[in-house]
């Protein structure tokens, strides 16, 4: 009877531990430069939708938590809503203006800020970062040398996307490979339809 007992539970505890093996997932972050994702795919020539990306962020690399670090513009409000929505966390940045009146929001500094930040403060177990931009090579090197780098998503094309991160011999993937499943299906100027507008400088 004591044999059968032991059996039943050891059975049980090993229904437990493969339903919690089975469910289980990395908590890992994405870090996006939003100017470099926004402008890249649009010179590819199409538009993400972004509500499908945060979901394929979430199913295919365990993203819990999506970063966009992103120039705070009043008038596109109706954008930063729908981001938020799709499961977004912004960070913003001032902006300032040129002198032909186009605003500039450069968001490296808080992008490597903000991953540096959750490392030390152990907020994930690996990172994604989502840019093609030179200036995050030493955080990706960073990241790869402490055995948190997840992988590194190029918005750009492979051709445009920055040499000094190339040099760093980690794994690129580029963001326009996954077109078919990313692309917004209603290529227009977030509106009533749920697209977006806007620009993320």
């Amino acid at each position: 009877m004591a044999l059968a007992r032991t059996s039943q539970r050891t059975a049980v505890g090993t229904v437990v531990c493969f339903f919690m093996f089975y469910n289980y997932k990395e908590n890992n972050f994405a870090y996006i430069d939003g100017a470099n994702l926004d402008k890249a795919v649009k010179e590819l020539g199409w538009f993400l939708d972004y509500r499908r990306f945060r979901i394929w962020l979430s199913e295919k690399y365990s993203v819990q938590r999506a970063y966009i670090f992103i120039g705070l513009i009043s008038k596109y409000k109706n954008l930063y809503t729908y981001l938020q929505e799709c499961g977004f966390t912004l960070i913003f940045k001032e902006v300032i203006y040129d002198g032909g009146g186009k605003p500039k929001g450069n968001c490296d500094a808080d992008f490597v800020l903000q991953a540096t930040r959750d490392f030390y403060e152990n907020n994930f177990e690996r990172a994604l970062i989502i840019a093609s931009d030179g200036d995050y090579a030493s955080l990706v090197k960073f990241l790869r040398d402490n055995k948190k780098l997840l992988i590194l998503l190029s918005p750009a094309s492979e051709t445009k996307c920055s040499v000094l991160l190339k040099r760093i011999g980690v794994k690129i993937s580029y963001i326009n490979d996954q077109q078919l499943i990313l692309r917004s299906q209603n290529e227009k100027a977030p509106n009533k339809d749920g697209t977006l507008s806007g620009s993320l400088s």
